[in-house]
Parts: structure tokens; C-alpha cells; sequence
């Protein structure tokens, strides 16, 4: 892999292990999350919401395998499509103040929520087309350190849409 790839699976390792830690810790109110979409029957929300946050658990633990990489980028992207989806369809309805359940802060469903979703799966996109280069100890550690430094401005970036969507609230 290259020191990029492993920047990036480092950063999806991050974002995915926020999410479910998220996701897990109040999972009642993350199947009310679900199910304040609307996007499927009610019967199927508790289902949906367990698969979601085993799906999100298979990301990162497959992050840490190198032989299971490119499944856990593909599985993050695929999670990422269907969650933007799930997001621009309320958006449509006019349903925009509903809590998006992404982890973290308190967030309103927002396009900026899709443009983050859309730059993720681009740079997996990135991570998936790197993988034919073997690295030294040295180069995976600057892969690492570099995905944790992308991390934080994920969270510099997640924390400035969570402070426009309360903004917005406000208004």
C-alpha cells in the first residue's frame, strides 16, 4: 500500500470507530434516528439499525487486516452512498431538522453532510487505486500519522457543520 492508502484506510478507521462507538453507546436513540427517516417499514428499523452499526464494526476491523482493506474501503463507500441517499431524500422532503445519527454532535441534515460524504468515498476511491506498493516500517508509520492528521480535520470540518446546523436552529 501506498503511504496515501494508508492515510486514508486510517482515516475511514477513525470515522467508522467514532460512528459506532456513537451508534452503540445510546442505541435507542440511534433506532429513533433510523427511524425518524422514514425510509423503510417500522418493522425493519431495529434490524436496519443492528445492521448498520455491524457494518460500520466490519469497516474498521477490517481496516487493521491488510487482506481485508479494500472490502472495508468498498463497505465504507457503499455505507456512505446509501447514508448520503438517505440524507439528500429527507432533505427533498423538506425534512431537514431531523438529528442525521452520523456520531459525534448534534447535526441537522444539511447538504454539507453530502459534500462529506461524497469527499469520503472519493478518497477511498484514491485508497482503493493505491495499493501496489510495499512500505518500509518508517512508511507505514507516516501513513498512519498522516491518516490521524486527516482525522483531525475531519473533526475540524464535522464540528464546523455541527455549529451551522445548531446556528441554523437557532434562526
Amino acid at each position: 500500500m501506498s503511504m496515501l492508502s494508508i492515510s486514508i484506510s486510517t482515516l475511514i478507521a477513525l470515522v467508522f470507530l467514532r460512528a459506532f462507538l456513537h451508534k452503540i453507546m445510546a442505541f435507542q436513540s440511534f433506532t429513533g434516528y433510523v427511524e425518524d427517516y422514514r425510509l423503510m417499514p417500522l418493522r425493519l428499523v431495529q434490524a436496519v439499525s443492528v445492521s448498520i452499526v455491524v457494518a460500520e464494526l466490519l469497516v474498521v476491523i477490517s481496516q487493521s487486516l491488510a487482506a481485508g482493506r479494500i472490502f472495508g474501503l468498498l463497505l465504507a463507500a457503499v455505507l456512505l452512498f446509501f447514508y448520503s441517499c438517505g440524507i439528500s431524500v429527507n432533505i427533498k422532503r423538506g425534512r431537514s431538522r431531523i438529528e442525521c445519527g452520523c456520531g459525534g454532535g448534534a447535526q441537522a441534515l444539511s447538504w454539507s453532510l453530502v459534500m462529506r460524504n461524497s469527499i469520503l468515498i472519493g478518497l477511498i476511491a484514491i485508497a482503493i487505486t493505491q495499493q501496489n506498493l510495499s512500505l518500509s516500517i518508517l512508511g507505514n508509520t507516516v501513513g498512519v500519522v498522516g491518516g490521524i492528521s486527516l482525522w483531525t480535520l475531519f473533526l475540524l470540518g464535522d464540528q464546523i457543520i455541527a455549529n451551522s446546523s445548531m446556528m441554523v436552529r437557532v434562526n
